[in-house]
């Protein structure tokens, strides 16, 4: 077992790479998007990789769409066999050990757990199953267990620089934040943005407001809630809203187009993946690189034959990329030397970005 808790270090290469490249039931898209059925000299690998999404599954447009593209990176570099399961808006715990037994079961390994969400569930079939390798994406308190990779984000200093973008354009001197559901993960979103805001203009406006609670997630994937949030904030003054609300994102674009406003998206970079009836209305998107991070870890695997697997904790932060804005729309062009001086000064430590409001 090959520990790699310094694996991010060694990451920005590949990071920098893709980066430049493009948070319902069961679905097996081992053959209908596996590119190595194409032909002869396809990649093949006995490697069987089963993916856990959590709530909005593949097609979320955020979180767990850009999960699967690093699944599908993978894929086709390496030929590896997939398997794919999404959590259904409401399950029971159960349902979720459930999900990683049956992949066990089959005999997949590594097995990827997309959320926190997973956190009790991997932490409880992991030591059911020692001989298998899981990763888990957004938790960091399974550091222990030798068979457990977390792959986790700062996600707050990411959050900080959209947020500076928030302030450096809004003209109302009043922006909003929508959290999916409030939770610790989510709140460094929050405190990142309101921190960045706060740079630019100590006298801003930031409205919050979360979904859903735990142990209701479906804040995540619910767009009505999402834009009822928003429209309220734009009512209210507020002329740019910042989302981390995975699925439910797609409400809040539609209520900054209704109201000839501003939005900020999440995860991945939404002006290329969201409606394009309301993708002019991002400004930018606070980058999670969370494809990086599964093709990294399924390429160290792929790299051994399948005989080392990482484990521990790895964190992807400003100073591999893991975590950015996007610049896609122009519509920040202006202010990039600004937030790029905001970046040089959290990465030198100049600034240290908060991670709770």
């Amino acid at each position: 077992m090959r520990r790699s808790r310094k694996l991010a270090a060694l990451l920005t290469a590949g990071i920098l790479s893709l980066a430049a490249t493009a948070c319902g039931g069961d679905s097996d898209n081992g053959d209908a998007d596996d590119p190595s059925t194409g032909g002869g000299d396809a990649p093949s690998s006995d490697i069987k990789v089963g993916m856990a999404y959590d709530v909005g599954g593949r097609g979320d447009q955020s979180f767990n769409d850009s999960a699967a593209k690093g699944l599908d990176q993978a894929v086709e570099e390496f030929g590896m066999e997939p398997q794919e399961s999404e959590a259904e808006d409401g399950e029971a715990e159960t349902a979720r050990e459930e999900r990683l037994r049956t992949f066990a079961d089959a005999g997949y390994d590594p097995i990827i757990a997309v959320g926190f969400a997973y956190a009790a569930s991997v932490g409880k079939v992991a030591k059911e199953y020692p001989e298998v390798h899981f990763a888990i994406i957004d938790d960091a308190s399974l550091e222990a267990e030798p068979n457990v990779a977390s792959l986790v984000f700062a996600e707050e200093q990411g959050s900080f620089l959209v947020g500076a973008a928030a302030a450096l354009k809004s003209e109302a001197g009043h922006v909003g934040f929508v959290g999916g559901v409030e939770t610790p993960l989510i709140q460094k979103f929050e405190a990142g943005y309101v921190a960045g805001a706060q740079a630019v203009n100590p006298d801003i406006k930031v409205d919050v407001k979360y979904l859903t609670q735990v142990p209701d997630f479906s804040g995540f994937a619910d767009p009505a809630k999402g834009k009822t949030a928003a429209q309220g904030m734009y009512d209210a003054g507020a002329d740019i809203v910042y989302h981390a609300a995975g699925g439910s994102g797609g409400g809040v674009f539609e209520a900054a187009s209704e109201a000839g406003a501003k939005a900020i998206g999440v995860d991945s970079d939404q002006y290329n993946t969201a409606d394009p009836a309301v993708k002019d209305v991002i400004l930018t998107s606070m980058l999670k690189n969370v494809n990086v991070a599964v093709y990294e870890y399924l390429k160290s695997i792929a790299d051994s034959g399948g005989e080392e697997f990482p484990a521990g904790v790895t964190t992807y932060d400003l100073s591999v990329d893991g975590v950015g804005y996007s610049t896609s729309g122009g519509f920040v062009d202006d202010i990039t030397g600004d937030l790029d001086e905001f970046k040089q000064q959290i990465i030198d430590g100049e600034i240290e970005v908060p991670t709770a409001p």
